[in-house]
């Protein structure tokens, strides 16, 4: 493998010191239209100010604020809660970033203030342990996710320095002490513990990577080395819930609650690579090819049990018992970027964009006010209306809601979409490359020191022609790199020296680049049927349509409109008919098949070819249950 040496920082959340490529920050490239500039715009003006409207409301905030004052009497919140106000404040430092917005800045100041003050001489930082009337600190690692509230405080601060690192609003200084405790506590001559979520692994190692602190990235390196080793209490869920039932370079496939197996996979990707332990980064590989294979659903989304939130075994993938919780989704980007940088093979990448588009766009509502927790793929029946002022008590929401019990997915979404252009472009010594599309502004340098800017234009994901137009080069030859999905067969390119086709993969043009050429990639992102692996049994018989990117289904809310059926159970998708556009929409060939109800639902095998057929719009996925209550469908049965 050809490593590249990170030498200097850019403002970006993952910051290795070697892997096949170097990651761009903010100041390289920004998102400057379409899809994602929409959702940022979003993010930034109502998506953080609502966030941090209910961590007031709620009182999470306010815990510090009486911790501080000694009167933290009754704690508002779960046990983490506090991680939900780092999160906001790392969103917020990567927003500031992006925006230089003076009153978020002011905001984000003021709420360090708050954090900072409740913090104990040595570095601990918790607001539900080790106060008269709490349990002692540590007294409940399984459940207690004082680490993990850790993890979060660490990348806020992470987001902080990176993005304003001459600032001294405190909270680089309170990472770092609360750092050092941990350090001092679990490290090697202390306790042999780990937390019942992870989350602090990869923190660790961003802070280490940061500061330039080694402790921070050895301490990381601790903590996945003892995972695996039964160092937790067993629960009813068995101990893989929190993966302490097999060894990290064991394991064969992400197991137990989802969002704690891609936390965990990501921090131990980020130890494999500071410490260039290759055999780990084999393990790693191992199991995400694994769990792509068998335990992703077709959104990118993991996660398919609702009582322990929690990956099923292999094939186990029921639609309408999708849990797919948003944060799953998130975590699975972390640790498929990770992977990306590493060893620098496009189908990374390829995971990020289906999960970008599919999980982490469907959670929030149009106005960013509301949202998924988690992420069904056939909703039965139409869903309730939260009311908006009250915190919703359950994760599995039928309709977005303005805030739940657990809130750990709306300040993730914010985090994710705030430092979103992060994740379009690398460079290693070779070039630029190009991994997620969109209208954008590319400013970097290679690694030598070589100017390189481009400007891509695209009406991405809708239509497939991606532009990019080369605005500053040097006068060395260069390779520009751009990633073609691996749905995207027939895809071509063209160059200063002509039209070729593009192969599934990664397209490079190499040559010496003068200012105003232009490469144009163009990616068939026309409708298209998907069937399932028949192992999958639960969508056997059925096929999804797809169009470029995204994932389509169907709502009833059209089917009404259109006055063809009242519930999607009532249709069967025909494949002969065409997929085809009608106003900007793909609509479908269905029949129309309307069960009677027997009063035994099981008989003889009489089905015969549905006899009325009609066309029917398909919604994208992340659009559906914006226009009220509905029944819903990503996987039709076939006629």
């Amino acid at each position: 493998m050809t490593m590249t040496t990170t030498t200097t920082t850019a403002a970006t959340p993952v910051a290795p010191s070697r892997g096949a490529l170097r990651p761009l920050g903010l100041g390289d490239v920004e998102i400057t239209g379409g899809f994602w500039a929409q959702r940022q715009a979003v993010n930034h003006t109502a998506t953080l100010t609502h966030i941090e409207y209910w961590l007031e409301r709620e009182g999470w905030i306010g815990n510090f604020d009486a911790a501080a004052a000694g009167t933290l009497g009754s704690r508002t919140g779960r046990e983490f809660s506090d991680s939900e106000v780092y999160k906001l404040l790392e969103a917020m430092a990567w927003e500031i970033g992006r925006t230089d917005d003076g009153d978020l800045d002011a905001r984000f100041t003021s709420l360090v203030a708050r954090v900072a003050a409740a913090q104990e001489p040595d570095g601990y930082l918790n607001t539900a342990f080790g106060r008269p009337g709490q349990a002692a600190r540590y007294t409940d690692l399984e459940w207690g996710h004082e680490l993990y509230c850790y993890g979060h405080l660490f990348q806020a601060a992470v987001a902080r320095l990176r993005t304003r690192p001459t600032e001294d609003d405190g909270l680089v200084a309170v990472a770092r002490r609360a750092a050092d405790h941990v350090v001092a506590t679990f490290g090697p001559d202390g306790r042999v513990a780990v937390c019942g979520h992870a989350e602090i692994e990869p923190a660790l190692v961003e802070l280490g990577r940061a500061t330039g602190d080694a402790r921070y990235v050895e301490q990381a390196a601790l903590f996945v080395e003892r995972r695996g080793t039964g160092t937790l209490g067993d629960i009813e869920f068995g101990r893989a819930y929190y993966q302490d039932d097999v060894p990290v370079r064991q394991a064969t496939v992400l197991r137990g609650h989802a969002v704690r197996a891609n936390y965990l996979a990501a921090g131990a990707a980020d130890v494999a690579v500071e410490t260039d332990d290759a055999d780990l980064l084999a393990a790693l590989t191992t199991q995400w090819e694994n769990t792509v294979a068998r335990r992703t659903y077709i959104t990118g989304g993991q996660g398919s049990h609702h009582m322990d939130e929690s990956f099923g075994d292999d094939f186990v993938l029921p639609p309408d018992r999708a849990y797919s919780e948003t944060c799953a989704g998130v975590g699975s980007i972390m640790f498929s970027w990770r992977l990306l940088l590493a060893q620098g093979l496009p189908r990374y990448a390829d995971l990020i964009e289906r999960t970008l588009f599919n999980v982490v766009a469907t959670s929030p509502s149009h106005d960013g006010t509301s949202f998924y927790y988690t992420n069904t793929l056939h909703q039965r029946r139409p869903g309730t209306v939260p009311a908006t002022d009250v915190a919703v008590p359950r994760a599995s929401s039928s309709l977005r809601a303005p805030w739940f019990a657990v809130s750990c997915c709306p300040p993730n979404v914010a985090r994710t979409l705030a430092s979103l252009a992060a994740y379009v472009a690398t460079t290693d010594d070779g070039g630029l490359q190009i991994h997620q599309y969109a209208p954008s502004r590319i400013r970097t340098a290679l690694p030598d020191g070589r100017p390189v800017g481009v400007d891509v234009e695209t009406g991405y994901p809708h239509d497939g022609a991606i532009r990019v137009t080369v605005v500053e080069s040097p006068d060395e030859p260069w390779t520009l790199s751009l990633r073609v999905p691996a749905w995207a067969d027939g895809a071509t390119v063209r160059t200063p020296d002509g039209v070729l086709p593009a192969a599934v993969g990664t397209v490079s043009v190499g040559r010496r680049f003068a200012a105003g050429d232009v490469v144009e990639l163009t990616l068939p992102v026309g409708p298209r049927l998907s069937v399932a692996d028949p192992r999958i049994d639960a969508v056997r018989g059925c096929a999804a349509v797809e169009q470029g990117p995204l994932v389509l289904c169907v709502e009833s809310v059209d089917l009404v409109e259109s006055d063809v059926a009242a519930d999607v159970a009532d249709l069967r998708l025909d494949p002969t008919g065409p997929l085809r556009f009608v106003d900007g929409r793909v609509v479908a060939t269905v029949g129309l098949e309307r069960s009677a109800v027997d009063a035994w639902p099981y008989a003889a095998d009489e089905r015969t070819a549905a006899g009325r057929t009609a066309e029917v719009p398909l919604v994208e996925y992340h659009d559906w249950a914006n226009r009220g209550p509905s029944t819903m469908r990503v996987w039709i049965p076939l006629v």
